[in-house]
């Protein structure tokens, strides 16, 4: 089992970097840059790659609306040069509350415009001559819609590799279902390993059916909250973890658009997935909270005994989970470092 972690985004680089030196000498696979509306990835992303020599780098997540698709095949060229060829693609769609109303850009056909976009990626990266015509972009631009001026471009580079990795974020079966068929690993969020094949199953073996076999065999990126510690301290890290589920289910979108709340339902908890938005909406965010199943939390955490955390490591792996993207609950780079040292000898 592979093990990953999303760094801070929000902090100095200096501060970040160096302590993702130290989890890469602590046995750290992979370390996610997010992009939310911070600073870019991207310009971390680079400097992350000039400070670490052998763990994979990737975005957690690029979203797909704000970059053409070729310019976020350049740039993903670019950081596997910079980084020798340790750099994974992460995309996703985001949400209308980012895409709309931060960058506004119309929020529009995720699935076709992600399918779109990795094809273009993997064109340039092949340095082919780019030429698409597709429902959402055109390469080059058809002539009654600009100068006719445009023509048919290859990269000038040579990148690193010809197919760098594409993890897709995804919740909603249609998106997991294009991860499964398109691309080389699939990134949930909120992964309960006994009830993951109530909500993806039928989404996963349908995207199988239809993957190419020169793909390889999907990754999956499965993100819990890590606590290794007595029982008596579990309830203190179940509370740290529920405000985030809460938050998520409750207010990650508006009522009827809110795809955590939607995967809450799909696990079994319509009645309490409908709780904890009505309290979240109504700005009582500490019952929303409270509001979250002590089951849920538990089970889409790591959190216990290092006997527990183990027995639940081959809980994630039989559900078909292939890198643990954790999120050690620690309050400072120590806590965090060591935290990860003791899980790399459980995987």
């Amino acid at each position: 089992m592979r093990i990953g972690m999303a760094l801070n985004y929000s902090g100095g680089f200096a501060e970040t970097a160096a302590e993702a030196a130290d989890l890469e000498r602590a046995g750290l696979d992979i370390a996610f840059v997010p992009e939310a509306y911070s600073f870019d990835a991207v310009s971390q992303l680079g400097y992350l790659a000039a400070k670490t020599s052998t763990m994979e780098l990737a975005s957690g997540i690029l979203q797909i609306y704000t970059r053409t698709p070729t310019l976020t095949a350049m740039t993903a060229a670019g950081l596997d040069f910079v980084s020798d060829g340790r750099f994974t693609l992460g995309l996703g769609a985001s949400g209308p509350q980012v895409v709309e109303g931060f960058h506004g850009v119309k929020y529009d056909a995720p699935l076709a415009r992600t399918r779109e976009i990795i094809e273009i990626c993997r064109k340039v990266w092949r340095r082919e001559k780019v030429v698409h015509d597709g429902k959402k972009y055109q390469i080059p631009l058809p002539a009654d819609q600009g100068t006719g001026l445009g023509k048919p471009l290859k990269l000038i580079n040579h990148p690193v590799r010809s197919t760098i990795p594409i993890i897709l974020a995804a919740l909603g079966p249609k998106n997991v279902e294009l991860a499964a068929e398109v691309a080389d690993g699939w990134q949930p969020l909120f992964f309960h390993p006994e009830k993951a094949h109530l909500a993806w199953g039928d989404a996963l073996a349908a995207g199988r059916a239809k993957r190419d076999p020169s793909l390889g065999d999907l990754d999956v990126y499965a993100g819990p909250a890590l606590a290794i510690c007595d029982e008596s301290e579990v309830p203190f890290y179940l509370d740290l973890v529920r405000p985030h589920l809460a938050l998520y289910i409750g207010g990650m979108g508006a009522r009827g658009k809110n795809f955590y709340n939607e995967l809450a339902c799909r696990y079994g908890y319509e009645d309490e997935a409908a709780r904890i938005q009505d309290l979240y909406l109504d700005g009582k965010k500490e019952e929303a909270a409270a509001a979250v199943p002590d089951e849920l939390v538990r089970s889409v955490s790591l959190i216990g005994s290092a006997g527990y955390v183990a027995e639940r490591v081959e809980a994630f792996r039989e559900a078909g989970a292939t890198t643990l993207t954790v999120v050690p609950m620690a309050l400072d780079a120590p806590g965090r470092l060591r935290l990860v040292e003791q899980f790399r000898e459980m995987c």
